[in-house]
Formats: structure tokens, C-alpha cells, sequence
């Protein structure tokens, strides 16, 4: 493996992250860029997004010979679909287990405070925490949360899934051996995106979203993508080598009307699943009230502030129901319950309410 300008790029990347890792100072100007495509942009995931990037690129250009990218870049698409599925099947398995809405966002007050639900998953996330911590520990700073919270609600053979991640890391970097310059950046884009959607977000996370649609892309489209950046650069080295990988559907010999389809296609998955998202999200809304039920509490509990957004407390042996205001922000109401409810409970869960991102109150 020659050191090329692709490597020379990728050694850049993995270097930023680490300077990312040490020091805050580039974090106004790249949270918002990341935050757009990683869902809430933490420090954690800007590491992970620039070292990840960096090392697929790297990895491009590990083999020599020939091999059918197009193969390879096909089953990254089917692992990365499997992945994601079976993380949310994880979250509901797991709170079927708990006896718990899976309409509701679950939130541990074990060791530190972390959330999860079927619209942003973090179980995968705190069995990797786990592990990071253990071998780590003292090194991962406190703003970096590793889910490790969720670890002792976690079915047993949910490592089993974790497995899928270093096959498709595999399959990802197989994929992307011999490709013209345009797309391989892309690749390794979408991929750093899926692989850190898969562990933080699950398939309703932004982050997954775009990585596993944006595969799908190279797979149909990577041959326009590199025709069209060729013609736009004059650059008759990257027509030439794009020639070598041609779409699927392309001199198949289809009508007009089904080539067209196939070009749109990822245009109508991605309506598809940002419409099952929202589909999902408001379906599960409780929009009049939310229900906050606050698990096996230790003591009095004030919950401060919030408590003149109190409608509704209802008492039993094991739990505390609490209905508040819908004035509260979703996100905002989960993070100021984390404060009253340490040290005093062992979870809480709070229902959804998409209305409160969208300020459509009822």
C-alpha cells in the first residue's frame, strides 16, 4: 500500500479527531457542521465520524488486485439494513422484558444518567460503553456519555448483534477498494455516518438514515455521481475509470419508464423511511399530557422547577406517575428531571411527544 493523497487525506482526518479529542477549541466551528448529519452532534461522535473517515479512506487503498466492489458494496447494504432492524427489534424486545411502553423514552439512573427509545437507541451504545470503560476507563472524559447506564437492562444476547459491526466494517472496506476518487470519499462518509448511527440513533436516527441511504446511493448512482464531477472537472481520468463500474440497471435493455424508476428509486426510499419515522413518532404522541412514571423511588422526591407543571400525580407500591404540562420540550423535560431524580429512583420513563419539536400543542 503506497502512501497516495487519499492516505495523505485520511491520516488528516484520523489526526483531527485526536486533536478533537484533546482540546475544544475547533468545537464552535465543527459541532454545527456535524450536528446537521449526526443528529445532536456530541464530542464523542465527532471523534468517532473524523477517525472513522479517515480510516476508511486509509483502507481504500489496501488491495491491489481486482475485486467485484459492487458485491461487496451489496451485502454493506444488506448487513447495515439487518443491523439497524434488529437494534430497534432490541428495544422492543427489551422493554417487553422491562414491561414497559414502547411508546416511551426509558432513561437509567444506574451509574450515570442514560436514555433510549425506538426512535434513538443507545442500548447497542452501552454495550461498546461498557467495554470502553473497562479497558479505558480513566481516560474517556466526562463530557463523552457512553451509555453505560443501559448496560444492566440489556438482554443477554445482544452481543450477539454487535457482531454484525465488524462484518460490515469488513464488507465496507472491500467495497471500497478501486473506486474513483468522488465516490470513494462518499462511501466513506455514508459509512462513518451508518456504522455511528447503528451504535447511537438506531434506524430512526439521523445519523443511520444517511449512511444507509447514502449506500444504497453509491451502489444505483455512484456511476452519475463520478460522471457528472468528471464532466464538471474535465477530467478524462475519472470518466475513464468510472467506465469500470456501471450501475446495475444501466444497458440492461429496460423501457425508458423502468430505467427512470430506477433512478429515482433512492429518492422514494428515502420519502419512505422519513415518512415511517414521523409515521411512528406521531402515532406514539401522547400530546395532551406527559406521563412520566419514576421507578422504585428511594425518597421524597422534589422535582423543583417542574413541579408548577405538575396536572396530575397518581401513587402505588412501586412507582410514582407523574402528568406534566406539554409546555416542556421533550428533550428539555427529560434533562430536567435528571437533576430532582438522582440518586432517588432507579429509572423513570417518559412518553413521546413529536408536538413539542414542532410547537403544535394541543
Amino acid at each position: 500500500m503506497k502512501v497516495n493523497k487519499t492516505i495523505i487525506v485520511g491520516l488528516i482526518f484520523i489526526l483531527f479527531g485526536g486533536i478533537i479529542f484533546l482540546t475544544d477549541i475547533f468545537n464552535p466551528i465543527i459541532r454545527p457542521l456535524t450536528y446537521t448529519f449526526l443528529m445532536g452532534s456530541s464530542k464523542g461522535k465527532d471523534i468517532m465520524f473524523f477517525g472513522l473517515l479517515g480510516l476508511f479512506l486509509i483502507l481504500s487503498q489496501l488491495f491491489k488486485k481486482d475485486i467485484d466492489t459492487t458485491k461487496y458494496l451489496k451485502i454493506s447494504v444488506g448487513v447495515g439494513s439487518v443491523l439497524l432492524i434488529l437494534g430497534i427489534a432490541l428495544e422492543v424486545i427489551f422493554r417487553l422484558q422491562m414491561g414497559i411502553k414502547l411508546n416511551t423514552v426509558f432513561c437509567s439512573m444506574t451509574s450515570t444518567m442514560s436514555s433510549t427509545s425506538i426512535l434513538h437507541t443507545h442500548l447497542l451504545k452501552s454495550i461498546l460503553g461498557e467495554a470502553l470503560t473497562q479497558i479505558i476507563g480513566p481516560f474517556i472524559q466526562s463530557d463523552i456519555n457512553t451509555g453505560v447506564g443501559l448496560y444492566a437492562y440489556v438482554p443477554s444476547f445482544a452481543f450477539l448483534i454487535i457482531l454484525l459491526i465488524p462484518i460490515l466494517f469488513i464488507t465496507i472496506v472491500l467495497a471500497s477498494q478501486k473506486r474513483p476518487w468522488p465516490t470513494n470519499f462518499l462511501l466513506a462518509f455514508f459509512s462513518s455516518c451508518l456504522i455511528i448511527g447503528a451504535i447511537d440513533g438506531g434506524l430512526f436516527g439521523t445519523p443511520a438514515i444517511v449512511g444507509i441511504l447514502g449506500l444504497y446511493l453509491i451502489y444505483r448512482d455512484g456511476y452519475y455521481i463520478n460522471n457528472i464531477i468528471g464532466k464538471l472537472l474535465n477530467d478524462e481520468n475519472l470518466l475513464k475509470e468510472n467506465e469500470l463500474i456501471q450501475p446495475v440497471y444501466r444497458n440492461r435493455g429496460f423501457s425508458q419508464k423502468r430505467f427512470l424508476f430506477n433512478r429515482v428509486l433512492i429518492g422514494i426510499l428515502i420519502f419512505a423511511v422519513i415518512f415511517l419515522r414521523l409515521t411512528i413518532a406521531f402515532a406514539g404522541a401522547e400530546p395532551d399530557y406527559y406521563t412520566v412514571n419514576v421507578a422504585n423511588p428511594s425518597q421524597e422526591i422534589d422535582l423543583g422547577n417542574i413541579n408548577s407543571e405538575i396536572i396530575k400525580i397518581e401513587n402505588s407500591t412501586d412507582k410514582i406517575t407523574y402528568h406534566i404540562n406539554t409546555s416542556y420540550n421533550e428533550m428539555q423535560l427529560i434533562n430536567d428531571l435528571k437533576g430532582p431524580l438522582n440518586n432517588s429512583c432507579k429509572y423513570y420513563t417518559v412518553s413521546w411527544n413529536i408536538y413539542s419539536y414542532l410547537g403544535l400543542f394541543k
